[in-house]
């Protein structure tokens, strides 16, 4: 009888683990399909403006949106408060239909932008190779001219110095052209050609570039000596045209490569007198922009960026002696970031009265603000915005009001400073008044008189909000949209939690977000999963709400049954001069010590956080990182993905290494390069590259495969062909999930043909 009593009981109780193991499980075929599910949902967010654009008349402003029915296509007119479809979508689509005889569905239209054309009467596109005109009283469509093929420039090619063009003179008496290397004038009455300089060469040639002063009595022209032409090559094995694999190049100038240097030489007409600008405030050159004139042609400026970025001067010379001053002269420690302030850089100047007053934008004070100066003296007249925060953008300098719209971070100490808000300032640095008072992040496009703007604001938390606002107070002028994440919520989707942590100085707040699969379970444990990017050109974890590839990485990612975070460390930008020098010349640190502190601070607030099995991954910088984070920190992370990655900054791009690198190129490129330090590796590591990869150099990638190869050491590789800088595309991420899935949560991956189909026979929607 104890027999027959025990085989039930244990039969029961077996049945029980065994339903609890598979309610426990991860990364089994069923999280497959869910995290496509999810994607599909996320696919669907409803009534948020991707972007927004301005009529050139500023009567009208256009945004596209997704909606339930397809792409819609909106107009406001802020004058009259209205809001409408930009013209007739149904209309548009059935004549474009027998325009072309192919079928075009209304609200699937092959034209995602727009222009309106004068008076705001008509819409002109680009559809099927044809340029395009809608007629907004008539609904009438008109096909006009082909779209010309025009080469795409590769974004690596510097432009040239060399042309032919002639320059007329504003007093239209004169031309000014290069013949056999030399400047020269003709005149246009007479014809006569009169030579200005004749020491121009094939290697030391004058640009043809030249800047005639307002007076025509005066040329500026830099005479130039060209640097170093590096090129770095290809091969395409299966390119799409022929069978053979092609041969392909491209202009790459790397870390310490030889750059063009240029003089400027000013040239009296009517004295025919040559001064050549002495060189003495501007040798080591990185970069001089190009001259130009004051209104009253007493002088000319020009800017200088020093080779290492360390020093960065406003230079002015006198029109009469040639003669050079700096009116301004930032010499940091460390680094001058460059980059104009719209593209996430912190270089901005605008000059007012012909340059009697400038604006002009400086982390001297430790963050980054924005001065006004004495252009006559070179004096600052007085510092127009400050405290611990950090102007982001300048929107509009208004000499006439003396008043300044700007986009700044962490104004209000309350908020996530790296939230974007819009203010308005006196140039005295008084009337600071916030335009968009909602704790969220914002995206604004101005009127092009700057009387509105369509504002659009979220976080990761809240799906977006658009308005229409006054920009004179910020007051809201019309509500335009709310976006729907219904399809979110059926689908289970979690909102991204916002953590803080201390940074390595016990001070400083280090941001993130992490993100939990929707089937979380505060009782389990996860994996952890870290997206990284630590490029010092910006700052990366998402302040707005998620969308897109991101989403795809991060919440698909986590379904399988990981946890994913990212995070901003110190060397990231947009927070203090200090936070952003950690990175100087010492990219490997790549915020480590703040990303670890703050992962072990999430999990002493949520023990599900696992940080016994840490995986990472990151594209191009991101790819640097990664394997950093397995080279410098094997203690922490132990599964990392890395992608198009810049593994030694020799091997990269001139322009972004040497800012954040330095020059010239030290021992401590060496000690940063993830291929010295390849015989470290402990962990696993797939490397995933894409054979035609022209934004950083395969052979970065492949000189890491090679010192891993020395050291013996075990590793994956993906070459995916004919593939550019990616994260692998779609084999790419099925790579990337599947390894994860195999080495931090000892699972086999479930056969990748079935992943793609639900659990109940539906698609899970790619």
């Amino acid at each position: 009888m104890t027999r027959l009593f025990t085989w039930p009981f244990l039969y029961t109780g077996l049945l029980c683990l065994w339903v609890v193991s598979i309610a426990l499980a991860q990364g089994r075929l069923v999280d497959y399909a869910r995290a496509n599910r999810l994607r599909a949902a996320m696919n669907k967010l409803y009534y948020a403006p991707a972007t927004v654009t301005w009529s050139e008349s500023g009567q009208l402003a256009w945004y596209s949106m997704q909606t339930p029915r397809g792409m819609e296509f909106m107009a406001v007119n802020p004058a009259q408060k209205t809001k409408k479809p930009a013209f007739d979508q149904e209309q548009l689509a059935r004549q474009l239909a027998q325009a072309i005889n192919k079928p075009t569905e209304p609200y699937q239209l092959p034209f995602s932008t727009f222009v309106y054309g004068p008076g705001d009467r008509n819409i002109r596109f680009r559809a099927y190779d044809f340029n395009w005109s809608f007629d907004l009283t008539t609904n009438t469509l008109t096909k006009n001219d082909p779209v010309p093929v025009l080469r795409e420039r590769y974004w690596g090619e510097r432009g040239g110095d060399q042309t032919d063009r002639p320059v007329p003179s504003p007093d239209g008496n004169w031309q000014a052209f290069i013949k056999n290397h030399n400047l020269y004038i003709r005149s246009v009455n007479t014809k006569e050609e009169i030579p200005l300089s004749f020491d121009g060469a094939e290697g030391e040639y004058y640009s043809g570039y030249v800047q005639w002063s307002p007076d025509s009595k005066k040329l500026v022209a830099n005479k130039v000596r060209p640097g170093q032409k590096r090129q770095i090559y290809f091969v395409r094995s299966s390119p799409d045209d022929q069978l053979q694999p092609k041969l392909e190049s491209r202009e790459y100038l790397k870390p310490g490569d030889a750059l063009p240097v240029r003089t400027p030489h000013l040239f009296l007409i009517s004295e025919r007198k040559h001064i050549v600008v002495d060189d003495a405030l501007f040798k080591q050159q990185y970069e001089l922009t190009r001259p130009e004139w004051r209104a009253d042609s007493r002088v000319f400026t020009f800017e200088y960026n020093q080779r290492g970025h360390q020093v960065y001067r406003v230079l002015e010379v006198d029109a009469v002696t040639g003669k050079a001053r700096a009116i301004i002269d930032e010499q940091p420690k460390t680094f001058f970031y460059y980059l104009p302030v719209g593209n996430d850089g912190k270089r901005f100047r605008q000059d007012l009265a012909d340059g009697r007053e400038i604006i002009w934008m400086s982390e001297r004070d430790g963050w980054n603000h924005l001065y006004l100066y004495d252009g006559t003296t070179g004096t600052v007249k007085n510092q127009i915005t400050k405290g611990e925060w950090v102007v982001r953008n300048v929107i509009q300098v208004n000499e006439q009001a003396r008043t300044i719209l700007f986009a700044a971070g962490g104004v209000d100490p309350k908020l996530d400073p790296y939230f974007v808000q819009y203010y308005r300032i006196n140039f005295d640095g008084t009337g600071l008044t916030a335009l968009t008072p909602e704790n969220a992040n914002h995206i604004a496009t101005f009127s092009p008189d700057r009387q509105y703007f369509i504002d659009s604001y979220s976080r990761v938390d809240m799906a977006p909000v658009t308005v229409l606002r006054s920009a004179r107070d910020g007051s809201v002028v019309m509500n335009l949209e709310k976006a729907d994440i219904t399809a979110y919520a059926q689908a289970g989707w979690r909102a991204p939690e916002v953590f803080t942590a201390k940074a390595r100085d016990g001070k400083t707040d280090i941001w993130g977000v992490i993100v939990r699969p929707t089937h979380f379970n505060p009782k389990k444990k996860y994996p952890v999963i870290e997206y990284i990017y630590a490029g010092p050109h910006s700052a990366f974890a998402p302040k707005s709400f998620i969308t897109g590839e991101r989403a795809r990485g991060m919440f698909e990612l986590a379904e399988l049954g990981f946890i994913v975070v990212q995070l901003d460390g110190m060397g990231t930008s947009h927070r203090s001069k200090a936070f952003h020098d950690v990175c100087w010349q010492n990219l490997k640190d790549a915020g480590f010590p703040d990303r670890i502190r703050w992962m072990q601070a999430a999990a002493r607030k949520d023990p599900a956080m696992d940080l016994s099995r840490v995986g990472i991954y990151g594209n191009s910088a991101g790819g640097q990182s990664t394997v950093g984070g397995l080279l410098f920190h094997p203690e922490f992370y132990k599964v990392g993905v890395s992608s198009s990655g810049c593994h030694d900054n020799r091997m990269d791009k001139i322009w972004w290494n040497e800012q954040w690198m330095g020059y010239p190129i030290g021992p401590h490129y060496a000690e940063s390069s993830n291929v010295t330090h390849a015989d470290k590796l402990q962990g696993k590591l797939l490397l995933i590259l894409g054979e035609v990869d022209d934004n950083v150099d395969p052979a970065s990638t492949m000189q890491l495969v090679n010192a891993l190869v020395k050291a013996n050491k075990d590793f994956d590789f993906l070459m995916v062909p004919n593939m550019g800088h990616s994260m692998g595309g779609e084999y790419g991420e099925r790579k990337r999930r599947d390894f994860f899935v195999r080495h931090l949560l000892g699972v086999e991956p479930p056969a990748w043909s079935a992943q793609l189909v639900s659990t109940n026979g539906q698609s899970g929607g790619r």
